[in-house]
Formats: C-alpha cells, structure tokens, sequence
C-alpha cells in the first residue's frame, strides 16, 4: 500500500495537468457557441454526449462492473457527476451562449472555488491553511473583473447569461469534489466512461420529458465531433487523471485557466472585447493560478492538506 506521501508529494500533484484540461475547455466556444445560436441546448449536448459514450464504449461495461463493488457513496458520486456535471450543467451552459457573449458565461466560473472548497471540507475533510486565501482570494477578485465589462454595473442581459453560467459553475464545483472522492475506488478511464454514459440517459430523459427535438443538421456534424474530442474527452482524460492526485480545492483554483482560456479564444477568434478593467482581471487570475501551482510544486507547507484516500473509504458508508 502506498503512503500518503507517495500520494500527495512533490512529483505527483497534478495541479498543471488540471490547468492543462482546462484550457482545452476554454477553446469549447469555437464550437459550441454557432450551434447554440441555431439549435437548442439540449439537442447539441445531447449529441456530443453520444459521440463521447461512444468514444469511450470499450470502457463502459468494465467501469459499470466495477462500480458496482464500490461504495454507496461512490455510486451517489458518479450519479451527480453524470447527471449533474456533465448533463445538466452543460446544458446550462450552452444556453448560456444564446442570451450572453462569448466570453461572459466561461469566465464566470470565478464561483468554481468558492463551491468547492466548501464541499470539498465536508465531504473530503480537506484542510485549508491561511495561505490558500493569498491565492484565492485575487483569483475571485480577478475573475470578477475579468467576467463583466462594468464590474460595479452589472446589467439585465449579462445578468440572465451569468445565471446559467453559475448554475453550470456550482454543478462543475460539485463534480471536482465528487470525482476526487469517487478516485479513491474508480479508475480516471472509469469515471470519465461512466459521466458520458450516466449523462447521456439523463439527456435522453429531459428531452422525453420537456419534448425537446434534438434534429440536426449535416452542417453541424464537424462542430459537434470537435466540441466532443478536444474540450470533451481529451481535457476530462487530462482531468481525471490529475484529479486523483490534486486535493480539489487546488484542482478547482486550477480550473481557473478554463476563463483564461476562453477570453483569449473570444478575444482573438469571435470578435470579443476586453475593457480595461477585464484585461487587469486576466492578469490577476493568471498570477493567482500560476502562483499556486508554483507554490504547490515546490513548498514543503502546502496550502492544500488532503486527507489519506484510504482512511477516507474507510469512513464510507
């Protein structure tokens, strides 16, 4: 059995992995934004979610077979991550993208964070020290000037784009949370498996139950397939494989290359503005992620103290 410290030391936190993965998010808008303007949310999530089970079918019957020797807790992880990560929140966020700009529903992932921590103390027993604050703290500060053009004016418009953004923010935060906890019994290819096929039947479900049609063009074929390899599976295998040896509350800060990420997209590819006050807000949160990585890297004091996997399971029901 390996030690704690063979878990958690210097060479195996994967913080850069997670900030890797979440730039991959970040390019999502070049994609997902033209097929949200013509078709519904659910109906582009719903097809990148089949080329993604179907991308990882090879994987799905073992992932199930060992999910079901896991905990309850573990069982009641993959469901949320599923259903609530991957199906729900990414509806929310594509529908984000028909009422708001190209970069206001990325960036406002600034709540990431906030959420997770929080969840992350709960349900990990994760134990943060003062100097987690010293990172955190301008990295909210920065997002939320990165997020709004006015920061102290926040408008109708940009507010309804940010509500579905939130909405999508605080169910990713739970999914960082849930798929730390679900490492400690399931491989990274198992999780990733089981969020695609658990997120699929959820989507069959609300298009059932809302009579969504989710008819689409041949013209929206090569979006769809690039939405679903690049920022679909490729960031979440990087994702998940990090996952299970960064604490969250790290992973989720990390997280915040994915705003990064997308402003330059929307900036340099889809004809997005930066104000001032934004282009000041970039940098901060770019410092903020790139000194916490540094610092998690290299200090014997870790901001971040994750608790021993196994004495986790141990305490599950």
């Amino acid at each position: 059995m390996r030690t704690l410290a063979a878990r958690t030391g210097p060479t195996r936190d994967g913080t850069w992995l997670v900030a890797l993965a979440a730039s991959f998010w970040g390019l999502s808008a070049l994609w997902r934004g033209p097929l949200a303007k013509e078709y519904p949310a659910l109906a582009v999530v719903f097809w990148e979610h089949l080329v993604l089970t179907l991308l990882v079918s090879p994987w799905l019957v073992p992932a199930v077979r060992r999910l079901l020797r896991t905990s309850r807790r573990t069982k009641l992880s993959v469901l949320v991550i599923g259903a609530g990560s991957s199906a729900l929140a990414t509806t929310l966020f594509t529908a984000a993208f028909r009422v708001g700009d190209p970069i206001t529903p990325q960036v406002l992932q600034k709540l990431q964070p906030v959420i997770a921590v929080a969840l992350a103390a709960v349900v990990l027993g994760e134990r943060l020290s003062a100097r987690y604050a010293f990172f955190a703290v301008p990295a909210l500060v920065g997002a939320w000037l990165l997020a709004f053009a006015s920061p102290l004016d926040v408008g109708v418009s940009s507010a309804q784009a940010a509500l579905l953004a939130v909405g999508a923010a605080a169910l990713w935060a739970a999914g960082t949370v849930l798929g730390r906890a679900a490492s400690a019994e399931l491989r990274f290819a198992d999780i990733t498996a089981l969020r695609f096929g658990v997120g699929l039947l959820t989507l069959l479900a609300l298009a059932g139950a809302t009579a969504t049609p989710l008819a689409v063009g041949l013209d929206a074929v090569p979006n769809i397939l690039l939405l679903a390899l690049l920022p679909g599976l490729l960031a979440l295998l990087l994702y998940y494989r990090a996952l299970g040896r960064t604490p969250a509350s790290r992973a989720t800060l990390a997280e915040l290359a994915f705003p990064l990420t997308a402003a330059l997209v929307g900036v340099l590819a889809l004809d997005g503005r930066l104000t001032p006050s934004q282009w000041v807000g970039f940098a901060v949160v770019l410092a903020s992620v790139v000194a916490l990585a540094v610092h998690e890297q290299r200090s014997r004091r870790p901001s971040v103290q994750a608790p021993d996997p196994d004495r986790v399971l141990a305490t599950t029901p």
